[in-house]
């Protein structure tokens, strides 16, 4: 059963009152003393405040249900024949001054996210839902694709049905800053986290995208997200909010979304620092960066050259239907994102995916034949997988994370590839045998790859770049100790910030005394047809002998 424990608050005794002498109660201290002769006045009534360790009620408590008029009423007064309309006369309606005790502060019961609401699996409402509960976790603080595993362990939904959650999941986050500043504009009080989710994610589907097309018609979104409101416990009672919220949406989308458009974040859809940030870095590059990282990713392949040539695969999926084009040496991009598992020869092991700008690692540590390789932090193994595509060389394949290095193990199966695979700290594992070359592609704040993790913005706070750049330098000058005499090693960043790539670059080979070799350095994700790749940073250093 997905029932919660219901907690109750016992009352306090009211405290007894001081009697005089004789048992009758004595006046309150500072009355008047009644003459007799006047008449007693008519008291209004007074609402007590609550204690100060209770919460007020919010909206949507028992016996409250939400007052959708005054959604309305949030709205600034129409003018009416060139004159300012008079403000509503309609009385507000009083707060309740009870406390429900699953809305204390202290004892609020956690969100149902486990719950299973019965909805049809094909539906938007059930998509919707599913979303939500995986944005409600984000904000809690979990990493997107994990909290959209949680949902899909919960629910028993087809492909199709997770792909349309994680699709909905995926264009919240990328503009959770608009959505969050039309929720702000709209909503008389905050909604319980549960609903907004459920708000944040369905107005990005009453919205054009990029190519001018409405992913769904919008009175249908109002009328699944309405559904999937009534639908879940913690959300049942502000159904009739979301129906008004988004109605009025409806009604008032062109002024809501040029007056949320005055706040950068809403904007942007990054955090206010984040953008400071951008535009400190890259004066002139930074709205590009930006509105890059709001984008949907493509699906770019990288072609096994052990199992065929480029120029064959293009010829394989036109043969399939499928529209590519190559935009790298191995990099053949998809005009449409599919299944990993409905893309022609992906099983066998003729293509992988990865990023056109990380299909660079590989050539730039020009490995031969026989050497010996490191890729220190190499989970999920994209990299680690393109060395020995293009080399026959003894790699190990490094990773703090035991689960994320089992998938390196799988990546080398499906590609029928070895390598030895251990489980460490790179800032402390050691190897006294040495290597040729070293792959560090080191922690990050991976500011560059928002727009396939559009995630990471909100859950990255403005110190973090300073925490990973400490780690990520420990990390490199202990790798640098296990480097043999004019070996090579490359270090890769997927970040914007340069503190974490040219500042650290520059640091690192002047604490060692590396020998800094050519590499592509700064990649922008600003976008365009040749410049379609994540943003990377690239460093290359060879010890001398």
């Amino acid at each position: 059963m997905n029932k919660r424990p219901t907690l109750s608050l016992k009352a306090k005794p009211a405290p007894a009152k001081k009697t005089q002498p004789g048992g009758k109660a004595g006046p309150r201290p500072g009355a008047r003393p009644n003459s007799g002769t006047a008449e007693p006045r008519e008291r209004k009534p007074v609402v007590q405040p609550a204690p100060l360790d209770q919460a007020p009620a919010p909206a949507g408590a028992a016996g409250t249900p939400w007052n959708t008029d005054a959604i309305r009423r949030h709205a600034p007064p129409r003018a009416t024949g060139g004159k300012p309309a008079p403000a509503a006369s309609t009385p507000r309606r009083a707060e309740p001054s009870g406390l429900r005790a699953s809305h204390h502060r202290d004892l609020k019961p956690a969100l149902q996210t486990d719950f299973k609401a019965a909805l049809k699996p094909d539906s938007l409402a059930f998509a919707l839902l599913g979303a939500a509960t995986a944005v409600v976790q984000v904000r809690g603080g979990m990493a997107l694709p994990q909290a959209l595993a949680g949902v899909f362990a919960t629910v028993d939904a087809a492909p199709q049905g997770r792909g349309a959650i994680q699709d909905i999941a995926y264009r919240a986050m990328r503009q959770l800053g608009r959505s969050d500043a039309l929720v702000t504009a709209m909503a008389p009080k905050a909604p319980e986290p549960l609903v907004a989710a459920l708000l944040v994610c369905a107005l990005p589907l009453m919205q054009a995208d990029t190519a001018g097309a409405m992913p769904y018609e919008a009175f249908t979104v109002v009328d699944q997200a309405v559904t999937a409101a009534g639908s879940h416990p913690d959300t049942a009672r502000a159904k009739g909010m979301v129906n008004a919220l988004l109605r009025r949406f409806l009604r008032e989308r062109d002024a809501l979304l040029a007056t949320a458009a005055l706040q950068p974040v809403a904007r942007w859809n990054y955090p206010q620092w984040w953008i400071d940030a951008a535009v400190t870095a890259y004066p002139q590059d930074w709205q590009r960066i930006l509105a890059a990282g709001d984008e949907a990713p493509p699906l770019t392949l990288r072609v096994n050259p052990r199992k065929g040539t480029v120029e064959d695969y293009l010829a394989q999926l036109a043969d399939a239907g499928i529209a590519a084009e190559r935009i790298g040496p191995q990099a053949v991009r998809l005009a449409r994102p599919m299944g990993v598992h409905l893309i022609p020869g992906f099983d066998a092991g003729l293509v992988s995916v990865q990023d056109a700008g990380a299909q660079l690692a590989a050539p730039l540590l020009d490995v031969q034949d026989g050497m010996r390789v490191l890729d220190a932090c190499a989970a999920p193994g994209g990299k680690t997988c393109h060395i020995l595509e293009l080399a026959d060389a003894d790699v190990t394949a490094l990773d703090a994370d035991p689960r994320r290095l089992a998938r390196v193990g799988e990546n080398l199966e499906r590609l029928q590839l070895r390598a030895t695979l251990q489980a460490a700290e790179a800032q402390a594992w050691t190897d006294e045998s040495g290597y040729d070359r070293i792959l560090a592609d080191v922690p990050c704040t991976a500011s560059g790859i928002v727009r396939r993790h559009p995630d990471i913005r909100w859950l990255r706070r403005k110190g973090d770049a300073l925490q990973l750049a400490t780690l990520s330098g420990e990390i490199l000058d202990n790798l640098w100790q296990m480097l043999r005499p004019n070996g090579k090693l490359l270090f890769v960043t997927c970040s914007l910030w340069p503190q974490e790539s040219e500042a650290q670059a520059a640091a690192f080979a002047v604490r060692n005394r590396a020998t800094r070799l050519d590499a592509p350095g700064q990649l922008l994700p600003v976008g365009g047809a040749e410049q379609d790749h994540d943003g990377l940073f690239y460093a290359l250093f060879q010890k001398e002998a």
